[in-house]
């Protein structure tokens, strides 16, 4: 793709006013949102991501337009599993939930301007070095076989990345939240806040999501550009979305081996792609309809045989209290 600078510019200005009208949203009002008002929010940027597919199909042709989608499907996906971490992050720091959505807001946003950057970076690189597809594809693998040999162990606990070990080293902090304030004085010294703290774990954490996100979506297309609006507009609708299935993951029991599947798949896809490349005869290339239809058939086999599960387990045990449709969050939401 010939993208030129006007493109882009204009492409992170309307990214910007979008994510800036949300936050000012969310300042003026805070609050835990309603289960409407959160369908309502991710529908609507559901919506503009496909309107933006559509135009790329209409503009760069179906091939672009094809990239965009799976790439834009498949960090969706991934964000959905990169929930279960933000639920415990947000336990973890005793987030107030009035103050829940400015919290994943920029913290969304710092991860969006850390992925812009590791976007260029790495689009340099494979550029230049063709044989880091290798790479990327054996570490897809590896990440997929880890995901089914450990599916559950990320739920288990929140871990502190390096980052927000020297943040909470570094700058002094109070234990108490001071409203949504990111600092605060305490015998006239200056200190911040837990609110601080979890947002540099929110933006921190979904960066090092990106280690995984990222050489995925390089492996679906190789524009940088489809890259960074697919990778945005995932983003930007997770903070809804947090709302809307919060209450509703526990029910999505198979997702990681679905994401692993889909990791794999686009694991293999980039490898022999490369090998294709080189001159390897028998090395197949996997179409871009093809990888559509992978990715989308597995989500979709996936959440239904997740719920399959859930309802023939409820069935098995009556007595059993529902953990999806006891979680206390949703309750809440849903009284209101």
């Amino acid at each position: 793709m010939n993208i030129s600078a006007w493109t882009w510019i204009l492409t992170v200005a309307g990214l910007c006013a979008i994510i800036g009208f949300d936050f000012y949203l969310v300042a003026r009002n805070p609050r835990d949102p309603t289960l409407r008002e959160s369908t309502g929010w991710v529908s609507f940027y559901v919506s503009l991501a496909v309107l933006f597919g559509l135009g790329l199909f209409l503009v760069a042709g179906p091939q672009y337009g094809g990239e965009f989608f799976a790439g834009w499907i498949t960090e969706y996906s991934l964000s959905v599993d990169n929930l279960f971490i933000f639920v415990l992050i947000m336990s973890s720091f005793a987030v107030p939930k009035i103050y829940r959505q400015k919290v994943l807001l920029i913290g969304i946003a710092l991860a969006l301007l850390m992925r812009g950057l590791f976007i260029m970076v790495g689009a340099q690189a494979v550029a230049r070095f063709d044989w880091l597809f290798y790479v990327f594809g054996a570490f897809l693998i590896y990440t997929a076989w880890k995901l089914v040999r450990h599916k559950d162990s990320d739920e288990e606990e929140f871990k502190e990345n390096a980052a927000l070990r020297m943040t909470k080293r570094f700058l002094p902090a109070t234990n108490t939240y001071a409203g949504a304030s990111l600092l605060t004085k305490i015998d006239g010294r200056r200190v911040v806040t837990p609110m601080l703290i979890v947002m540099v774990a929110i933006g921190t954490t979904d960066l090092l999501f990106a280690l995984d996100s990222i050489p995925a979506i390089f492996g679906l297309t190789k524009e940088p550009y489809l890259v960074f609006t697919a990778n945005a507009f995932a983003l930007m609708g997770l903070r809804q979305l947090f709302f809307l299935i919060g209450g509703l993951l526990d029910r999505l029991v198979y997702l990681s081996t679905g994401l692993a599947v889909i990791l794999g798949f686009i694991g293999l896809k980039l490898v022999f792609e490369t090998l294709h490349h080189d001159g390897v005869s028998w090395a197949p290339e996997i179409s871009i309809v093809a990888s559509l239809a992978v990715i989308v058939g597995t989500l979709a086999v996936t959440t239904v045989a997740s719920l399959v599960k859930v309802r023939l387990d409820r069935k098995a045990e009556p007595d059993e209290p529902d953990a999806a449709t006891s979680d206390p969050v949703r309750e809440e939401v849903e009284a209101d």
